[in-house]
């Protein structure tokens, strides 16, 4: 995959963090008692990490043609840590 296409590709997956997160935002209502201060606070962190993505994102879209490959990876680790909390937050509302 070219560098532009990868971008392109960067830009769905941050699309749908922001979708996954407004989703389970609605969700938080349903969470049963004994579980919402749990799923609150991962929430929380859950945010922080698609904040995370959003930064290495735009990282993505500014980075130089030699720091190209250390922009990618780091953008691939923030994804799969987002993707590794959204698992562990829907757990919670099952």
């Amino acid at each position: 995959m070219n560098r532009e296409e990868y971008k392109k590709e960067a830009k769905s997956t941050i699309d749908e963090v922001f979708d996954k997160i407004n989703e389970l935002e609605a969700k938080k209502e349903n969470a049963k008692e004994e579980v919402k201060a749990s799923y609150n606070e991962k929430l929380v962190e859950l945010k922080a990490k698609r904040d995370e993505m959003q930064t290495k994102y735009e990282d993505l879209l500014t980075s130089s043609e030699d720091k190209w490959e250390e922009v990618k990876d780091t953008f691939d680790s923030a994804s799969n840590s987002f993707k590794q909390g959204f698992s562990e937050l829907t757990t919670l509302v099952k």
